[in-house]
């Protein structure tokens, strides 16, 4: 088991996993999972290039499908060793998972407006919120910390990547909620710094 001590290291990088079919199909995956497409595995592929020579020296994925089938490319491609974090794993949609916003409000009326009055402390009927999710943030840091030999790669989803940015950038609630993370970017954070590879 993995301490859950602060270890978070000085220099990191973040990745999303690649296009999945769910993602085509505008539907929400939280911690249900569909497969990369051909255009996801070029992403991984894409992504694992530009991170040879970058001295990562493990990496850190969640332990979805989506997120390990991208890992795996990279960590095969850069060499180094992959270790799965719990912790890592999309914020969990409860009810909604699995489902498009259509579908959302036709079965949860009113749902979508409760939301977007509340984004950062409304929770996914079953699931969890972003404030929740920000707390796993900092323990799947230093999770990675932990787990990592040398500078680690943390391979993850959108909503629980906003949340890890956020948590090494010292971002508040809005600040977190700004960021973007689209599909075959690769970011270094390092310092509180960041930049996109």
């Amino acid at each position: 088991m993995i301490p859950q001590d602060r270890h978070v290291p000085e220099r990191l990088y973040l990745a999303r996993h690649g296009q999945t079919t769910w993602n085509l199909e505008h539907r929400l995956q939280g911690q249900l999972d569909s497969p990369l497409t051909a255009d996801g595995i070029a992403q991984a592929n894409a992504m694992a290039a530009r991170l040879a020579g970058t001295g990562i020296g493990t990496v850190c994925s969640s332990p979805l499908g989506r997120a390990v089938q991208t890992a795996e490319i990279i960590a095969a491609r850069i060499g180094v060793e992959l270790v799965q974090v719990p912790e890592l794993a999309e914020l969990h949609h409860g009810e909604f998972a699995g489902m498009t916003w259509d579908e959302i409000d036709e079965q949860f009326p009113g749902a979508r407006e409760e939301r977007a009055a509340n984004r950062w402390g409304w929770a996914f009927p079953g699931g969890e919120s972003y404030a929740q999710a920000r707390a796993r943030a900092r323990k799947a840091l230093s999770s990675c910390g932990w787990a990592s030999a040398g500078v680690p790669l943390l391979v993850s989803h959108e909503m629980i990547g906003r949340m890890l940015r956020a948590e090494l950038r010292g971002l508040d609630a809005a600040g977190a909620l700004s960021l973007r993370h689209p599909q075959g970017v690769v970011f270094e954070i390092e310092r509180g710094a960041e930049r996109m590879l």
